[in-house]
This record gives C-alpha cells, sequence and structure tokens, in this order.
C-alpha cells in the first residue's frame, strides 16, 4: 500500500504480539510467510509477564541473528511504545515495554499498538492492498482499531489514534475500563460479553451475538460519515467467531446510521489475514522502523 511508510524488506524479522489474552513471537518473512511461532498466556503471568516474554522472544529467536524486532502491543501507549499502559493488562501501567526489550534482548525494538500494527498488516498483504482509506478494527477480548487515510496511518497527537473500542454506543452503559460508561469495548467485547452473561463469548446466544455486531455496526457506520472511508476490516476471535451472521447483522446496522452519499458503499468484512494477521503487523513495524 502506497503512503503508509513501510520499505522493501528483504531480511528476516522477529515479530511480537502482546494482547489481552496471549503474547505470541514469530519469524517473519518478508513475503509473508511464518517460518515459527510461539505464544503464551497473559493471564497465568501475573507479575512476571515481561519476564515470560523475554523468555518467548529469546526460544523463537534460538541462535540466529536478527536485526529487528517489531512489536505489536494493545494501548494506550506513548508515541513509540516507550511506556506502554494496556487497558487489559493491569499488571502494565506507564511500564517501559521499548527500552526494557532492547536491553534484555540486544536488539533494535520497534513498538505499535496492536490494531494499528494490524492495520499495516491489512494493507500491505491483506484485504485492504487496494484502499487509499479504510478501518482495521480487532473484536476479541476487548476491541481495539486504526484508521487509514489517503494511504496514511493516522497518529494523532500521542500515537494512540484510532482506539475504535472507546466509542460511546450506549448513552449511561456498563462501565469501561478507560473510566468511561457505555464504550463499545465494555459493551461488546469478549471480556464484557463474558461478564453480562456469565458465559465465554463462543457460548453466545443469537441475542447476545445480534447485540454485538449491531454495535460494531453501528460505531463503523458513525464513523464512516465522519472520515469518509467504504471499507473496515475486521479480525478478532469474537468476529470471526460469530460467523457470517456477524458481519450481516453489522452491516444492516452500519448501513442505517451512514446514511450520507458517500457512505453508500460502506462494507464491513472479514480480514483475510486470519490469524497471522497480528504478527505481520508487528513485522511491518519492525521494518518500517528501520526505515531511515
Amino acid at each position: 500500500m502506497t503512503g503508509v511508510g513501510f520499505p522493501d524488506a528483504t531480511n528476516l524479522c522477529l515479530a511480537l504480539d502482546i494482547g489481552a489474552t496471549k503474547a505470541e513471537c514469530a519469524v517473519v518473512a518478508p513475503d509473508a510467510a511464518i517460518i515459527r511461532r510461539e505464544r503464551i498466556l497473559v493471564r497465568e503471568q501475573g507479575d512476571q509477564l515481561f519476564e515470560a516474554i523475554v523468555d518467548l522472544v529469546s526460544r523463537v529467536r534460538g541462535e540466529a541473528t536478527y536485526d529487528v524486532l517489531g512489536v505489536g502491543c494493545a494501548g494506550p501507549m506513548r508515541r513509540g511504545g516507550e511506556f506502554v499502559s494496556p487497558l487489559n493488562i493491569p499488571v502494565w501501567r506507564d511500564f517501559e515495554l521499548r527500552q526494557g526489550l532492547r536491553d534484555a534482548l540486544g536488539l533494535a525494538v520497534f513498538v505499535e499498538g496492536d490494531a494499528r500494527a494490524l492495520a499495516l498488516a491489512e494493507g500491505e498483504f491483506g484485504g485492504a492492498i487496494n484502499d487509499k482509506s479504510y478501518v482495521s478494527m480487532v473484536v476479541s477480548t476487548g476491541i481495539g482499531g486504526a484508521i487509514v487515510l489517503d494511504g496514511r496511518l493516522l497518529d494523532g497527537e500521542t500515537g494512540n489514534a484510532g482506539h475504535v473500542g472507546h466509542l460511546n454506543v450506549v448513552a449511561n452503559g456498563r462501565l469501561c475500563a478507560c473510566g468511561g460508561f457505555g464504550c463499545l469495548e465494555a459493551e461488546a467485547s469478549g471480556r464484557a460479553i463474558e461478564d453480562m452473561t456469565g458465559r465465554p463469548a463462543r457460548e453466545a446466544s443469537y441475542d447476545v451475538r445480534a447485540r454485538c455486531a449491531e454495535l460494531v455496526g453501528r460505531a463503523v457506520g458513525s464513523l464512516a460519515s465522519v472520515l469518509d472511508f467504504s471499507h473496515c476490516y475486521v479480525a478478532g476471535s469474537v468476529a470471526l467467531g460469530f460467523g457470517d451472521e456477524f458481519f450481516a447483522d453489522a452491516n444492516k446496522a452500519a448501513r442505517a446510521v451512514a446514511m450520507m452519499h458517500y457512505s453508500s458503499h460502506l462494507e464491513i468484512r472479514r480480514s483475510p489475514l486470519g490469524v497471522d494477521g497480528p504478527l505481520l503487523g508487528a513485522a511491518l513495524v519492525g521494518w518500517r522502523g528501520q526505515t531511515p
């Protein structure tokens, strides 16, 4: 994709994705091939999460030599991931991630928000290859997103632009981890569904699934009216696990909200990247960081 800032990569890259549920590391080739990968469960690590992540990367790296580690991490964070405060990883608040990884691993390290990294992968390897403007979303344990307009990943003042999970979708709704009430993440994420129903999202009833899709669709439709894009690509275990009905319901809700003439072709699509998307995005963060 033109303009996002991705160089022509020629070397293998270490990629690390850190989310609320799992941290996964892989070796990624420039043609998007994932050579090997390994993961750990975040909640099981407790206060030793950082040490467990360093061990994870070290195991994947083995005896080989790599130039760079690209990282996609849940946010928010300070620009460049110097300090991260993932809402769904409470043991990390203003945690010094980038320098910590540099010191522990002796590698060049570049950090970006996990959903923002996924947006890079969507544009380079996924459904948005031919799109200049689009939104990328993850509907999983939490809900994240990123916005690409005119070929540029939007950064915002602090590098946190795109947190679509914190759009307000229910007036005076459920308390969100961010401190607000009625955020999309507090109403439609996997964690929210489990809190509301007492059951994991994969066991959600039809009505719960339909409500999740409707709220996601309304959020996307509102964004499309403001930002003028036609495609939103959605990944994540909740959205993909809910299947075709989720996308049908989300599109119906989005089109009911996005009534401007330029939004008439709005479509919410399944990301084609599957489980590889976050790691491909992390690798792109690493390769992009090496650009002079």
